[in-house]
């Protein structure tokens, strides 16, 4: 009889580790189902894409847009535009004018503040609030979301995941908002870091950018790689 018992407990005890395992899981699931470090991802995640991204984050910059528009068009190409909510309520002709051209649009978090200072419910406001925004002007989901200056915490990623986002920063920065008077900067910088299959490139519009990125193009597809959008380099659905 007692060891019957005993095993009536053991076999409880093991059920209510199992029970609290699943819960864990589940209650985890939103920050690890992209990435298990609960980090954004620095490039991307498919295999064979033969593509590196670029990103154009855009809070500022409107009267270099039409000028990379421009480039883009005479390229052929396509990349993902990452705006703010404040951005896009502003200026919505314009978003709508990026996506009629055929690019990705992304969500860049409706203020640009430091969100690593932030804890999670403040996070997720300020990204779901962005989101809303764009989402309702071009009539379609955003699937990325990238933290305003690469700043972020582990509640940036998870409310970011638990808004369906894949959070994502980038593999080389052209740090253009620096050197926005000098596009040869720009380029030397592209052709002196390790161009990566799924790579992300980060721009923004500026003046410089919107003068040296046929050369930015080029650099890439010199390397032996097509340039597209974050689509083209995760596997989404």
């Amino acid at each position: 009889m007692i060891v019957i018992i005993k095993k009536k407990k053991l076999i409880r005890a093991v059920l209510l580790i199992l029970a609290i395992g699943m819960m864990s899981l589940i209650t985890n699931y939103s920050v690890t189902c992209f990435n298990n470090k609960q980090e954004p991802f620095y490039k991307g995640n498919k295999e064979n894409s033969n593509h590196v991204a670029i990103t154009c984050n855009v809070d500022w910059g409107n009267e270099y847009i039409e000028g990379i528009l421009q480039t883009l068009k005479e390229e052929n190409i396509k990349i993902t535009f990452m705006v703010t909510g404040r951005w896009a309520d502003k200026y919505p002709d314009l978003l709508m004018k990026i996506k009629e051209d055929g690019h990705e649009i992304g969500n860049h978090g409706y203020k640009h503040i430091d969100y690593s200072k932030l804890d999670y419910k403040s996070n997720y406001e300020e990204i779901e609030k962005s989101k809303k925004i764009i989402d309702n002007i071009i009539k379609e989901d955003t699937k990325f979301f990238e933290p305003p200056s690469g700043y972020y915490n582990e509640s940036t990623v998870k409310a970011a995941v638990d808004l369906n986002y894949i959070p994502i920063k980038w593999t080389i920065d052209t740090i253009d908002w620096k050197y926005k008077d000098n596009p040869e900067k720009i380029v030397q910088r592209i052709k002196s870091k390790n161009m990566e299959e799924s790579g992300i490139i980060l721009m923004h519009p500026t003046k410089a950018t919107s003068q040296a990125l046929k050369s930015i193009i080029e650099t890439i597809r010199n390397n032996g790689y097509e340039v597209g959008s974050l689509s083209d380099v995760f596997d989404v659905e």
